[in-house]
C-alpha cells in the first residue's frame, strides 16, 4: 500500500442520462432513462431524478415505466456517447501514462506516474483540476475518489456521488470500512453476500472477526485470503494500462472418453468451480463464459454466451455453462472439457455500454432495419420518402437527433400514426418548442449531435443552431 492517496478513481454522474439532459435543455432537473425501450428492454442509465422512484440501470423497462411513468425514455445514442468519453480519457492521459479505463465512464490514474501528485494536498488539487477540466470540456460532472489503493479510490467515488470528490486518507482506511457491508468489497457478489450472510457476516468488521482461517473455510483458500486481505484494507493491484490477462480459464483432459451425459454435465458444473475460484483469486470478474468441448474423434467445439454485465458469481457461471453444454452434441463421447470466463473487470458491475449496445439493436429490430439491406423484392423501385408511413416512422427513435430546414436541430420526442413530435432545442438555447410533421416530411431528416459544450464563434461567423422559438 501507498503512503500517499495518489491513485484516482474517475465516474462520471449518470453519464448516459447526463449526457442527454445536457443535450436537451427541456430534460434539465427532469426523470430521464436511457435504455432499450421494447418489450425485452432494460434500463442502461437513469438519472439521479429517475432514481428517487426507485428506477436504476439493468432493470426491466417495463418495471420502469411503472415507477416513473412521467419521466422521458430514450433510447440510446452510442456514437454521442463514446466521442465524450474519448474526450474524458484524453484529459485522464494528461495526467499519467497510466490510466486503466473500466468501461467508457470509468477509470483509475495513477498520479505519482505521471507526477501530478506525491501527496495528500497534491492529489486534492490534481483530483479538483481534472473536475473542472472536465466540466469546461464536456459540460458534465464526474465524481473523483483519492486513495492509497484502487479498492479505496473506488469506494471514495462511490461516497463522492453525485458531483463531488472524496480523499480518504491513508491509516484511515481500517475505520472506514468497518461498519460497510460486505458487499462493498471487490469479488464478493450477491451468491457470496448471501453465504456470508447465513454465517452471520453482514460487515467488513464482521469478515475481520470472524478470522481469515473462518473465510478461508467459507469461501475456499484463494477467495478466503482474498476477501480477508481486502477487508483489512490490503490492496497492492497496480493501475495497469493494457491488461494482460484476457481470461480465465480452466480444462480437464480425461483418460477415457466419458459418454454418460449427466457425469458430461457434473464434469461442466465442477469446472465452472473450479474457473470462479481462481477468477476471484485474481480480483476478477468477467462478462463471457466459454466453454470447450473436444470430441471423441479430437474435433473440438467452443461455445460462448455474453452476460449484460460482468460476475463472479459461482451459480451465474454454472447456469451459462449449462446452456452451453445443451447445445452441444456429446454423442460418441468427450475427451476435454473446459470452461473460461473473458471480458474482464476489476470489479463486478452492470457493463453500460453492453446495455447501450443491447438497446441499439433492439431499436434495429423493431424498426426492420438491416444495415446496408435493400428491403423486400421492388422496394428499391420506390422514391425515398414515399414508402409505407408505418414502416417510415420507426426511424425516428425517442431522443435521436433530427435536423429541419425551417427550424434547424431538434430531437425526437415521440412517433406514431404517421406522425413524428420534435422539439426544437440546441445544449446552449432555452426549452426549445414542440412542433408535429408527417413522418416522411422531405424537410426532416436524421442530423449529428450537437457539442454540449457551445463552440467559440470567430467574428463575423455565423453561429450553429436553428430557429427555437
Amino acid at each position: 500500500m501507498r503512503t500517499a492517496p495518489t491513485i484516482l478513481h474517475l465516474d462520471m454522474d449518470a453519464f448516459f442520462a447526463q449526457a442527454e439532459q445536457a443535450s436537451k435543455p427541456s430534460l434539465r432537473g427532469k426523470a430521464v432513462v436511457v435504455g432499450g425501450l421494447g418489450p425485452r428492454g432494460v434500463v442502461a442509465t437513469a438519472s439521479y431524478e429517475a432514481r428517487v422512484f426507485g428506477v436504476h440501470s439493468a432493470m426491466p423497462m417495463a418495471q420502469a415505466r411503472r415507477l416513473a411513468p412521467n419521466a422521458a425514455y430514450l433510447t440510446p445514442r452510442g456514437g454521442f456517447y463514446r466521442s465524450i468519453s474519448e474526450q474524458v480519457m484524453g484529459l485522464l492521459r494528461e495526467l499519467s501514462p497510466l490510466v486503466e479505463p473500466l468501461s467508457l465512464d470509468e477509470a483509475f490514474v495513477d498520479l505519482e506516474a505521471g507526477g501530478a501528485a506525491w501527496d495528500s494536498a497534491s492529489a486534492r488539487l490534481a483530483g479538483e483540476r481534472l473536475r473542472a477540466d472536465i466540466r469546461g470540456v464536456t459540460g458534465l460532472t464526474g465524481s473523483v475518489g483519492l486513495a492509497a489503493s484502487k479498492m479505496l479510490a473506488k469506494i471514495a467515488s462511490e461516497q463522492a456521488k453525485p458531483n463531488g470528490l472524496v480523499l480518504i486518507e491513508p491509516g484511515t482506511e481500517r475505520a472506514l470500512l468497518a461498519p460497510m457491508s460486505v458487499r462493498t468489497l471487490p469479488g464478493i457478489g450477491p451468491a457470496t453476500g448471501d453465504h456470508l450472510r447465513r454465517a452471520g457476516i453482514t460487515t467488513v468488521e464482521e469478515i475481520v472477526e470472524a478470522g481469515e482461517d473462518e473465510l478461508v473455510r467459507l469461501l475456499g483458500k484463494a477467495h478466503g485470503h482474498g476477501v480477508y486481505a481486502m477487508a483489512l484494507a490490503r490492496d497492492d493491484r497496480p493501475v495497469v494500462a493494457e491488461r494482460e490477462a484476457k481470461s480465465v480459464s480452466v480444462e480437464d483432459t480425461y483418460d477415457v472418453d466419458i459418454h454418460d451425459r449427466l457425469r458430461i454435465g457434473m464434469e461442466v458444473q465442477r469446472l465452472a468451480d473450479r474457473c470462479v475460484r481462481r477468477l476471484r483469486g485474481a480480483g476478477l470478474s468477467g462478462r463471457t463464459i466459454v466453454l470447450k468441448v473436444r470430441r471423441y474423434d479430437f474435433s473440438t467445439l467452443t461455445r460462448s454466451e455474453t452476460l449484460r454485465g460482468p460476475t463472479d458469481d459461482v451459480a451465474v457461471v454454472r447456469e451459462a455453462a449449462a446452456r452451453l453444454l445443451e447445445g452441444v452434441d456429446t454423442t460418441g463421447g468427450v475427451r476435454l472439457l473446459g470452461v473460461g470466463v473473458s471480458g474482464l473487470a476489476d470489479y463486478t458491475q452492470e457493463d453500460l455500454f453492453a446495455l447501450v449496445a443491447q438497446a441499439e439493436a433492439e431499436a434495429l429490430e423493431g424498426a426492420g432495419v438491416d444495415d446496408g439491406a435493400e428491403g423486400s423484392e421492388g422496394e428499391g423501385d420506390v422514391p425515398p420518402g414515399v414508402r409505407d408511413a408505418e414502416v417510415a416512422e420507426r426511424r425516428w427513435h425517442p431522443g435521436h437527433d433530427v435536423r429541419h430546414a425551417e427550424y434547424g436541430p431538434g430531437w425526437v420526442q415521440g412517433s406514431g400514426l404517421g406522425r413524428v413530435t420534435v422539439r426544437f432545442e440546441t445544449p446552449w438555447s432555452e426549452p426549445g418548442r414542440v412542433r408535429t410533421f408527417r413522418v416522411d416530411d422531405p424537410d426532416l431528416e436524421v442530423g449529428e449531435p450537437l457539442p454540449l459544450v457551445r463552440p467559440e464563434v470567430e467574428p463575423g461567423a455565423a453561429s450553429v443552431g436553428g430557429v427555437c422559438g
